[in-house]
């Protein structure tokens, strides 16, 4: 079993968008720290395959749960975070990744009007749907919520305008849902990535060429350390935000880019 960065005994993590990447890798070092995880994807097989994976890190596999379901979408948010305090009666961690963009990064003038909501829709609420819909279950205990979003928010590169614009949202609901919910010893926190190794979009961007590719191509190529960041290296920053480590630590918004850019708001 690998050693976890805290212990997590007692406490349940919701975890979203994760059957791969960031979300898996986060999932893994909650439940090797003692955490019933909940994993929620919109795939069976990829949710099965995921929860076989994470027996790996828990001695206990009743301690682990898949929930299928579409968090984009509210109602299915809704259902999967109810499932998820069925199963275990009660949510005191939310971690709210993947979700798969419906249109990739292109230039602006290039976009269909629905592609413009098709791409914010699928970004935005599939990382704040979950959130909503567990308040009801960890008012009572408290707990932590990180979300995932993009380094586009902060610095967004031609091509990247509705990307930017779902990162920048994600930030400032970070600093005003820390403020909210704090009456319930709720903390909120998010990470911006980049380009990011090890991750089911890692392998969308260079599976075929597109603008995207391009894109991405030249910054994979300008990481000071010599390299992006990886699945796990984000998971480690993901599971600090969420643990006893960091409980006076709400409101911030963590770049893990690998010295690709600095500054932020």
């Amino acid at each position: 079993m690998s050693a976890s960065l805290t212990d997590f005994k007692g406490k349940v993590a919701l975890i979203t968008g994760a059957s791969g990447g960031v979300g898996l890798r986060l999932a893994e070092k909650l439940a090797a720290g003692g955490a019933h995880v909940v994993l929620n994807g919109r795939s069976e097989a990829n949710g099965a395959a995921a929860q076989e994976r994470l027996r790996e890190f828990t001695a206990n596999a009743a301690s682990t749960s898949f929930v299928i379901g579409d968090c984009a979408d509210y109602e299915a948010a809704a259902k999967v975070t109810a499932e998820a305090a069925r199963i275990t009666g009660a949510i005191d961690i939310v971690a709210s990744s993947g979700a798969q963009g419906a249109v990739r990064p292109m230039p602006f003038a290039q976009m269909q009007g629905h592609e413009l909501v098709a791409a914010f829709n699928s970004r935005f609420f599939a990382r704040v749907n979950p959130v909503h819909a567990a308040l009801p279950y960890m008012r009572e205990r408290g707990g932590a919520i990180v979300m995932v979003g993009t380094d586009a928010g902060r610095h967004a590169t031609p091509g990247e305008s509705v990307v930017g614009a779902f990162g920048a949202a994600v930030i400032l609901m970070t600093k005003t849902l820390a403020k909210e919910l704090a009456r319930w010893r709720i903390r909120v926190n998010s990470i911006s990535l980049t380009l990011t190794s090890d991750t089911p979009s890692w392998d969308r961007i260079f599976s075929e060429q597109t603008f995207q590719t391009a894109l991405f191509g030249k910054a994979r190529d300008r990481f000071p350390f010599g390299r992006p960041p990886t699945a796990e290296e984000v998971a480690r920053v993901a599971a600090f935000l969420v643990s006893e480590k960091s409980c006076q630590v709400t409101g911030q918004t963590v770049s893990v880019n690998g010295g690709l850019s600095f500054g932020g708001w």
